[in-house]
């Protein structure tokens, strides 16, 4: 019976070491607030200490995220809050009680949201509105550069983002092609829905004619909206500085591509490419150990390198 007690109590003290690791680990130095923008439900994430900051306004990716994308960027906000950096981020239309339906807007909507909040930011007494600039991941690539070309930001980083919305589903189609599945097989079939979204049919139409049963309605009036979307022509207007970072196991976006790109038309440019690295910067591993690392060592998750490399880029333009 002794014995018992005496593992038992380890056990616990075992637990509560464990819980206040965790605690410990989620203990983010950082102010938020949650702010509204006209129809927007925002978080500012600002350093503990300070009353004047520079701004990083968070432009998403796909999918339904919401101002934290689950708790993701808070390592981030903490990292730009080292550098002098308040963030600015908000649920996407429809997430998290937030009005509206992100799957109903088109990479321009997307734009004006970002431009009615860097207004908004820069009335804000805490925010320094020569120090504000945008920071987005994959689907943002055809946000920012719309954004950085008409107006007056400090600054783009921008991570895994794609220049071609047809090249990058066709590249991101062969990436995730299983083994033994044949390529040609699965580009004809993509070219045939293709065809149906040139010709702008019926959710209906497109339902019948392939069968397709992961497509929604609303998901289909997205394509619908924003497959001809293409950033390079607004990369050829940008002006500010821009750090580009690439994941080199990025099975989304062609970062051979897209660095190629950026690199021809954009003046000012930093590029930072992470080995072992995944489309969101995180480690290439199973998804067992991310969820482990989320929950113990949130700001492991990110390959080496990718929070100080952002820090010291927010340092020299500041």
């Amino acid at each position: 019976m002794r014995k018992l007690w005496k593992t038992l109590a380890a056990l616990l003290i075992l637990a509560l070491v464990a819980t206040g690791w965790v605690v410990y680990q989620h203990d983010y130095a950082l102010r938020e607030e949650r702010v509204e923008i006209g129809d927007l439900r925002a978080v500012l994430a600002r350093p503990r200490t300070g009353d004047r900051h520079g701004l990083v306004v968070f432009v998403h990716g796909d999918g339904p995220v919401d101002a934290t994308h689950d708790t993701f960027y808070r390592p981030l906000w903490e990292a730009f809050a080292r550098a002098g950096y308040a963030s600015l981020s908000w649920d996407k239309p429809g997430v998290a009680g937030a009005p509206g339906n992100w799957l109903h807007q088109s990479m321009a909507d997307r734009a004006d949201e970002v431009r009615r909040a860097l207004a908004w930011a820069r009335t804000r007494p805490e925010v320094d509105p020569d120090r504000v600039g945008l920071w987005g991941a994959s689907q943002a690539g055809w946000v920012m550069p719309a954004v950085a070309a008409d107006t007056d930001v400090a600054f783009v980083i921008a991570v895994g983002t794609a220049v071609n919305w047809l090249r990058q589903g066709r590249y991101n189609l062969l990436a995730e092609l299983p083994p033994g599945e044949d390529p040609e097989a699965a580009l004809a079939r993509r070219e045939t829905r293709l065809d149906l979204v040139r010709r702008n049919v019926s959710f209906e139409e497109y339902r019948n004619a392939t069968g397709d049963r992961e497509m929604t309605p609303d998901r289909w009036r997205f394509v619908l909206a924003n497959h001809r979307s293409d950033a390079t022509a607004d990369l050829a207007r940008v002006r500010a500085p821009v750090l580009l970072l690439l994941g080199e196991h990025d099975r989304n976006v062609d970062i051979a591509e897209t660095e190629t790109t950026y690199r021809r038309l954009i003046g000012d440019l930093e590029v930072h490419r992470y080995p072992n690295a995944t489309h969101g910067l995180t480690r290439d591993t199973n998804d067992l150990v991310l969820a482990a690392t989320a929950v113990a060592a949130p700001r492991a998750l990110f390959a080496p390198g990718v929070l100080d490399d952002q820090v010291r880029f927010l340092e020299r333009v500041r």
